[in-house]
C-alpha cells in the first residue's frame, strides 16, 4: 500500500497536470470504487467541476473542486491515478475514468479493487480519526504521544489513529535507524530513544518523498509517467530478509508483529 511519501508524490505530480483542469465526464465502471454517494450521484455532481487543488492527508489523496466539494482518494493495496491521452492503451482494470477539459483523462485502475473515493464537502466526516503528519510533530510532541503506550512499537506506528501516513516500509526503515526493535513497548522507550526515533522517522520520510518514494517489485506504485520511486535502493532492512544489515553485517529478520510483517536487524535493535 503506498505510504505518505508515496501519496505525497502523487500528490505533487498530479497537481501540476489537474489543477485548473475541468471535469466534463465521468466514467464509472467498478461502482464499489465510490463510497459515496451512488455512483449515478458521483458521477453527475462532478461534471462541471474545476479542479483547485491537489493535496493529501496521511494516505489519502484530496481533490479539492471549486464549489467547496472534495474529492477523495484511497489507492488501498493497488490502486494507480494517471493522466493520459484519450487514446491511449488502457489498463485492464480501470475502474474510473475522468475525462478533462484539455482532451486527456485522469484514470483509476486498481486490480485488487480494494481502493475507494468518496466526493463529499466535509473531509472531517472521513479523516477525522486519523492522527497527526508525522513531519508535524515535535519531539516533545511524539514524547508525549508515547507516554502511558503499553503497545508495541511497530503496529503503534503502523496505526493511522496514532500517526497517519506511516506504514510497514517507513515504520520499519525508521525503526532500524534509530535502532529500536519492533517489539519494544512505547512507554519504555527513555527520552534519549525517543528523540532517536523522532529524528529517524522525520529523515527517512524527508528522504523517501525526495526520491519520490518506494516501488517494490510488485510494481504497485509507480508515478503519473509511469517511472518508479527510487527509494527502493536505499531500503535498509524492508523487504530484505536474509540480506546484511547495511550497519553490522548480521543477516535481516523478518517477523510478525500484530498480524503485520517486521523486518529488522537483531544485533542492532536488541
Amino acid at each position: 500500500m503506498p505510504e505518505l511519501p508515496e501519496v505525497e508524490t502523487l500528490a505533487r505530480e498530479l497537481s501540476g497536470a489537474l489543477v485548473g483542469r475541468s471535469i466534463v465526464g465521468v466514467e464509472v465502471r467498478w461502482p464499489r470504487t465510490v463510497a459515496a454517494p451512488d455512483p449515478e450521484t458521483f458521477a453527475q455532481q462532478l461534471v462541471g467541476r474545476r479542479i483547485r487543488e491537489v493535496r493529501r492527508r496521511g494516505k489519502w489523496l484530496l481533490l479539492g473542486l471549486d464549489g467547496g466539494d472534495w474529492l477523495l482518494v484511497h489507492l488501498r493495496m493497488s490502486g494507480r491515478l494517471a493522466v493520459e491521452s484519450a487514446d491511449a492503451p488502457e489498463d485492464s482494470h480501470t475502474r474510473v475514468v475522468f475525462h478533462l477539459d484539455d482532451g486527456r483523462q485522469l484514470r483509476f485502475s486498481d486490480p485488487r479493487k480494494f481502493g475507494r473515493m468518496a466526493l463529499t464537502p466535509c473531509p472531517e466526516e472521513w479523516l477525522g480519526d486519523l492522527g497527526p503528519e508525522p513531519l508535524d510533530l515535535t519531539p516533545e510532541g511524539l514524547a508525549g504521544m508515547l507516554q502511558g503506550r503499553r503497545v508495541r512499537l511497530k503496529p503503534l506506528l503502523t496505526d493511522q489513529r496514532f500517526l497517519a501516513g506511516l506504514g510497514n516500509i517507513y515504520a520499519d526503515e525508521a525503526l532500524w535507524r534509530a535502532g529500536l526493535h519492533p517489539l519494544r513497548c512505547a512507554d519504555q522507550l527513555t527520552p534519549e530513544e525517543t528523540a532517536r526515533l523522532y529524528g529517524a522517522i522525520q529523515q527517512v520520510l524527508e528522504e523517501a518523498i525526495a526520491r519520490r518514494g518506494t516501488t517494490l517489485p510488485d510494481q504497485r506504485y509507480v508515478l503519473p509517467d509511469g517511472r518508479p520511486g527510487e527509494f527502493s535502493a536505499h531500503l535498509a532492512v524492508y523487504g530484505r530478509e536474509g540480506h546484511p544489515c547495511p550497519r553490522c553485517g548480521a543477516p535481516v529478520v523478518r517477523t510478525r508483529v500484530g498480524g503485520r510483517s517486521a523486518h529488522f536487524c537483531p544485533q542492532c535493535q536488541r
